[in-house]
């Protein structure tokens, strides 16, 4: 990467962190890599999924080699028994950046995980911690019955939230009977404008083309199930896998478990995968074009990390 241009200057005694954001499958994990070998950073992982050991092949997590290369933090940090949330994350990050900025380095965040972002920039609401004891009876309801309640106690909530998502409409359930107030209400806090700490131009946002952004998920799980992703689930079951609720949301996973069940061959299996993470990824877009508040960077089939970071860097010049 010598001789490529810098990012601008910090404004402050201590690095001042960076927000690479995006669809799955995007790329952004390579750029990440490559940012925070070039500025001497350390990546901070937002990603839901990736918190738990032994979620590796379908979570797309970093490899040793890519470890030992630069330090990853919010990784393999929770066992299959552990529940994760916004609330740890942004705890745990808070301690990671702080970790990072006293040894004189830069903080990169990068993930896909939209709920995380906001929890960091815009503060957690006003929504209550979670209440283990309700949420084990609320995830053993069926899941039309939850929507059901959220549709009568909160419709502004019902009518966007993520109805395929049971966390999302559990939680959504949990909040709503612990206050006795809508959910859509406490999260207001989270749609208004971002408040990141160095403005826009540090935070970027990346995207693709419908047929190359397509492709490349489709390489990643013909990729995922050649290296193992069966094997993989088939062991973490044995671990307590179907007991987390939150895990069993990972891409993959579920449909990996529904195969070894009987309840459909394996290219069957394949192809819904594909398409699940299809949808996930444009669920990703729409919501980081409508939340968030950085840079948008669209990337190319043949553009090298390198050029992408050119791309970065003058983006963020634009605006000093």
């Amino acid at each position: 990467m010598a001789g490529s241009p810098e990012l601008p200057p910090p404004s402050a005694l201590l690095p001042p962190p960076l927000f690479l954001a995006g669809p799955t499958a995007v790329g952004k994990s390579a750029l990440a890599l490559a940012l925070a070998e070039k500025i001497g950073g350390e990546i901070i992982a937002v990603d839901s999924m990736q918190v738990y050991r032994g979620l590796d092949i379908g979570t797309a997590k970093p490899t040793a080699e890519e470890r030992a290369r630069v330090p990853h933090h919010l990784v393999d940090i929770c066992d299959l028994s552990d529940w994760f949330d916004a609330a740890q994350f942004v705890r745990r990050a808070r301690l990671a950046l702080s970790e990072i900025q006293a040894r004189g380095r830069t903080p990169v965040f990068c993930g896909g995980t939209g709920l995380y972002f906001a929890a960091w920039l815009n503060g957690l609401g006003e929504a209550p911690p979670a209440d283990h004891a309700l949420r084990a009876e609320l995830a053993a309801t069926p899941l039309d019955q939850l929507l059901a309640e959220l549709q009568v106690r909160d419709p502004a909530a019902f009518e966007t939230i993520d109805r395929r998502n049971p966390r999302r409409v559990i939680r959504a359930v949990e909040v709503i009977r612990l206050t006795g107030r809508p959910f859509s209400g406490q999260r207001a806090a989270w749609d208004s404008a971002s408040r990141i700490a160095d403005g826009a131009a540090r935070f970027f946002c990346f995207t693709r083309g419908h047929d190359d952004l397509r492709r490349r998920i489709d390489a990643r799980v013909d990729d995922m199930f050649a290296r193992g992703l069966v094997e993989e689930t088939r062991r973490l079951l044995n671990c307590g896998l179907a007991a987390n609720q939150n895990a069993m949301q990972a891409l993959g996973y579920r449909q990996v478990v529904e195969y070894l069940r009987g309840k459909r061959d394996l290219p069957q299996t394949v192809a819904l995968v594909k398409t699940r993470t299809r949808h996930f990824a444009k669920r990703q877009l729409t919501w980081f074009r409508r939340q968030a508040r950085g840079r948008w960077i669209e990337l190319r089939p043949d553009e090298s990390v390198e050029q992408t970071l050119g791309k970065m860097v003058a983006s963020a010049r634009k605006v000093h």
